[in-house]
């Protein structure tokens, strides 16, 4: 199994209604992807000076699965997106 995890920190111009419409796209890739196991996306509710804004965390069967999601035209629609709307995003992807 793969375990994504990806870190959003956002523009601080990007607006509301933007942030939202990015974390609404996200959560709607499980219902639109079907090699996604798990899928989950919270918004950081401490907001520490090391805090990031965004986090996903998904589970995929393993890295051809992984590769799909990546490429799949929905997932690429909301990249475009996040690129807009975020001024850094970091990722960590392992085995477990």
């Amino acid at each position: 199994m793969i375990r994504h995890v990806v870190f959003f920190k956002f523009k601080p111009e990007a607006s509301a209604s933007q942030r939202k419409e990015v974390i609404e796209q996200l959560r709607s890739l499980p219902d639109k992807i079907d090699v996604i196991r798990s899928f989950d996306v919270g918004e950081d509710i401490m907001h520490l000076p090391r805090s990031w804004d965004l986090v996903l965390v998904a589970t995929y069967d393993d890295l051809q699965a992984l590769d799909i999601y990546t490429k799949h035209d929905d997932h690429v629609e909301v990249v475009l997106k996040i690129r807009d709307v975020c001024e850094a995003v970091g990722s960590v992807d392992y085995e477990y």
